[in-house]
């Protein structure tokens, strides 16, 4: 019998559990002569905002301790452009595109959403946790439940398509927000987002960031996101995606065991950009040799 490597989320049928993560992967185009596109899982886009953005202040990327802390600002193309320039490169792959929206009220993602409806994509992420939006009470949209809860409901009611919401690890109790985006209306739960971080140059005494903070990713974040994903598994019925770290197939068989119906790769992405397609081999190997054929079988196998 062959190995079975699919996997759902929401109406979304993934030949693999492997996708790369918004924001890491650009447009797809740029890794085309990298990487077969064909064989990864699904393909997380750039955010998009309404209109384009030119991101932050530079600084914007700087390295750490087993990771980085990006304050990149959502730059981007806007709505108008990546649907005429960017979106016929991905309508022309087999692979399930998933467009990621990020917005500064509901009347953007409800813009952005109802646009999209036309469109022969997978399914719509809404970026609700990028840590340089802030919503009327000046936290990211999934630090605020109330307005997390409403644009959820708002966007639910106004598209077909798969809809996954990203979570915010900046919260007192992962598993309250993921409940709320469960009860809202999500197909499915992405997690974790980046943590709210810094670093000072202390020759200059100043920020090594222009924005002063950004997001903290990478191999530093892993058990913590693990531990995160763990938890809301535990508590809602809707698939859940798996980030924070992943950098090799043991990292992305962890978040599996731990209850992740898929996984997305990031910042790995950065340092070798075929580290999606070596993850998915070293998945493959792993359940040859522990004689696992379903991925269904492994995903929350976790013995507590």
């Amino acid at each position: 019998m062959g190995l079975d490597l699919s996997t759902s989320l929401g109406n979304i049928k993934l030949k693999n559990p492997v996708l790369v993560s918004s924001g890491t992967f650009g447009y797809a185009q740029e890794y085309k002569d990298l990487v077969d596109l064909e064989e990864l899982g699904a393909i997380v886009t750039k955010s998009i905002t309404p209109k384009a953005k030119e991101g932050n202040s530079p600084p914007r990327i700087v390295e750490t301790a087993s990771g980085i802390i990006n304050s990149i600002g959502l730059e981007n193309v806007g709505l108008d452009r990546f649907i005429e320039e960017k979106l016929p490169f991905l309508k022309g792959l087999t692979v399930p595109i998933i467009v990621s929206i990020a917005g500064e009220n509901i009347d953007d993602y409800l813009t952005m959403t109802e646009r999209l409806n036309d469109e022969e994509i997978s399914g719509i992420e809404l970026n609700l946790s990028c840590p340089n939006v802030k919503s009327k009470n000046n936290l990211t949209f999934a630090q605020d439940k109330n307005e997390f809860s409403k644009i959820i409901k708002r966007v639910r009611g106004a598209t077909s398509h798969t809809l996954i919401v990203k979570l915010s690890p900046n919260v007192t109790d992962i598993r309250e927000i993921a409940q709320a985006a469960e009860a809202a209306g999500a197909d499915a739960i992405s997690l974790v987002n980046t943590f709210l971080a810094t670093a000072i140059d202390i020759e200059r005494q100043m920020p090594k960031l222009g924005n002063f903070t950004g997001g903290l990713s990478g191999p530093a974040i892993k058990p913590i996101a693990l531990r995160m994903v763990y938890e809301v598994s535990e508590v809602v019925k809707i698939s859940v995606i798996g980030q924070g770290g992943i950098m090799n197939a043991e990292d992305a068989l962890e978040f599996l065991i731990c209850g992740a119906d898929a996984i997305s790769v990031g910042t790995g992405n950065f340092i070798d950009p075929r580290t999606s397609l070596r993850i998915i081999d070293g998945i493959k190997d792993y359940m040859k040799n522990k004689r696992i054929n379903k991925l269904s079988d492994l995903v929350g196998s976790l013995r507590v």
